[in-house]
């Protein structure tokens, strides 16, 4: 360990200014580049008040957000809950773009903006650059341009058509934004330039975007046998790609009832949807990432007589309050914490590495002992989300340490039952049970367009593939099939299938709401 001497340190006691930041910067980068080989986008760092964090809560974390009434509820919930103590703010929002924006709060301590810079603008930003489902899903170059262009175009949308009929369609649009994501193919790739041109013709009723299928569909004028009308129905099927998971995709190219500047709202919700969908697959990981990047800096750091106790204690303090993990029966726990159980994983994985025992050696043959931590921790960064990531790196020790058995709750059953404890057999099937409750996919209902009856009422047929005997919540159901017949502008139709047995379980439509 370095001999610590007040030249050396990087900053003196809490106050911060710019020339201090810069300072700390260049050497949390050197040690992220240059010790833990971490590839990151170009840095921005933003300073901002308490107010401006809350106002970032309220619109999902993006600097460039449109109007709606939705993030200004939000913004007097938060704002009150922060005024009265009853919670903090985050100490930074990192946002995924190149370059990477990362907002630091004014009111942090010099020791604070120097954990977030190492948390947030290596940490997170080398995750979001490396792994595939951020380099697969979104485009980080794109997405600043691409709020620009959303924000001013609900604007001008505000000016031309009015606020409550703006309004009205980003409701419904975002009652279905879970529904608006691909989730097993690409979505395209965003272009500024085509989406300012696109956007232009629409917004001067230039484009239409919806099939001219609609327009020179025959009239149903004779009676078709059986095989007729199921010939018709493929056809019809094959021309409109269904099923389609994404409603408002599909709602985008081929309502009967929206005008060209409705669709272009519908795209704007669905491309921040598919924004954020990545970013939800990974929370246990990107956290883990970012928490092990900045606690192995700041003991770097220390190590190199850069930081005094005193600011290594503050340190401490706020990595401890982030990594702490509340027991079952205590009044805090609201589940597994994503930055404890990310971290632990990491802290394991190195441990792995370079001090294995003979079960890790069995669970792991892999990496077990390769003494390469780094490029293990990088591998898995690059190439895994939560699910695969707990599924392949979860260890008996792990699960030993933060106490994990598998709980069975069948909903026919007056009771509970343990059912995979702490032994060979129940490590496998505790592990399995972790990385199926973090597959955002089985977590959301599967519920997709599997029909359109075009030459009768123009009924909207959707089918909600049922798992595990989990359906809909009736009121919650009934609300959202709303916003989708406001959408469409015709009559919906959804009927509940179980996706093991075939078995019809409910059926419900506009006409009964």
């Amino acid at each position: 360990m370095a001999k610590r001497t007040t030249s050396d340190l990087l900053f003196h006691g809490s106050d911060w200014n710019f020339a201090t930041i810069s300072r700390a910067y260049d050497a949390i980068e050197t040690i992220a580049l240059n010790e833990m080989g971490l590839d990151v986008y170009p840095n921005q760092l933003e300073i901002i008040s308490s107010e401006q964090m809350l106002d970032a809560y309220s619109s999902v974390g993006m600097p460039l957000m449109y109007q709606h009434w939705s993030f200004g509820k939000r913004f007097v919930y938060e704002e009150s809950s922060y005024r009265k103590g009853h919670r903090g703010l985050a100490y930074e929002i990192v946002i995924n773009s190149n370059p990477c924006i990362t907002y630091l709060m004014e009111e942090n301590t010099m020791a604070m903006q120097t954990l977030v810079t190492a948390h947030a603008a290596f940490g997170h930003n080398h995750f979001f650059k490396n792994n595939y489902l951020f380099r697969q899903w979104t485009d980080a170059g794109a997405i600043l341009s691409y709020m620009d262009f959303a924000k001013k175009y609900i604007s001008k949308c505000e000016e031309r058509h009015g606020t409550e009929a703006v309004e009205a369609v980003l409701d419904s649009a975002h009652a279905l934004m879970d529904q608006g994501v691909f989730r097993y193919r690409r979505p395209p790739r965003l272009s500024s330039e085509k989406v300012r041109e696109r956007a232009r013709e629409r917004l001067e009723y230039e484009e239409q975007t919806y099939s001219d299928l609609w327009r020179t569909l025959p009239l149903a004028t004779e009676t078709h046998n059986h095989e007729e009308a199921e010939r018709d129905a493929s056809e019809r099927k094959k021309a409109l790609k269904l099923p389609e998971e994404n409603l408002l995709y599909f709602l985008e190219k081929h309502s009967l009832i929206l005008d060209p500047w409705q669709r272009e709202l519908l795209r704007i919700v669905r491309v921040i949807a598919q924004y954020f969908y990545p970013q939800r697959q990974t929370k246990v990981m990107n956290e883990g990432c970012a928490t092990y990047v900045h606690y192995t800096i700041i003991n770097r750091l220390f190590e190199q007589g850069k930081l005094s106790e005193g600011v290594m204690l503050e340190l401490l303090h706020s990595h401890s309050n982030v990594v702490f993990q509340p027991g079952y029966d205590d009044r805090r726990f609201s589940g597994i914490n994503p930055y404890a159980l990310g971290f632990a994983m990491m802290q394991d994985i190195e441990r792995i590495c370079t001090e294995p025992t003979a079960e890790d050696r069995d669970w792991f043959p892999s990496f077990a002992g390769n003494n390469d931590p780094k490029g293990t921790l990088l591998d898995a960064w690059a190439n895994h989300r939560d699910e695969s990531f707990i599924l392949q790196y979860l260890s008996p020790a792990m699960m030993r340490k933060f106490r994990l058995f598998l709980l069975s709750d069948r909903a026919g059953d007056n009771y509970s039952e343990i059912s995979s404890i702490h032994n060979e057999r129940g490590y496998a099937a505790v592990r399995s049970g972790l990385a199926q409750s973090y597959d955002v996919a089985a977590r959301q209902p599967d519920i997709q367009v599997v029909d359109v009856d075009l030459l009768g009422d123009r009924r909207l047929r959707l089918q909600h593939n049922v798992r595990h005997g989990v359906l809909l919540e009736e009121r919650s159901r009934d609300e959202t099939m709303k916003h989708v017949r406001h959408l469409w502008g015709y009559g919906v139709s959804l009927v509940g299938i179980d996706d093991v047995t075939g078995t019809t379980l409910y059926e419900c439509t506009t006409d009964d709401i």
